[in-house]
């Protein structure tokens, strides 16, 4: 893992992003205090769910999710071209 400074990595932010893309970890600092640390996309495991919500699930009282949000709400026309997002803004104002 390599640490490195906030001016250091805005200065050289597309090589550190490489290396995080290779597959390190690196941790930035702020006046030597350790504020956020970049990994790759896979080595961030999905968190496991806590045991009361297992629970639940078991009993039939939740589902749990399998995910985000998938694709997009297709945009609604009005007569006339009008997105339904204009007519609300519209009615706002």
């Amino acid at each position: 893992m390599t640490t490195v400074g906030i001016r250091e990595f805005k200065a050289n932010l597309s090589a550190h992003l490489r290396r995080v893309e290779a597959g390190e970890r690196v941790t930035i600092t702020d006046r030597g205090r350790a504020i956020a640390t970049l990994e790759p996309v896979d080595a961030v495991a999905r968190p496991e769910p806590p045991a009361w919500l297992k629970q639940l699930a078991a009993e039939g009282r939740v589902r749990l999710g399998s995910g985000g949000p998938v694709g997009q709400w297709p945009r609604i026309r009005l007569k006339g071209g009008v997105s339904a997002s204009e007519v609300i803004i519209e009615d706002r104002r």
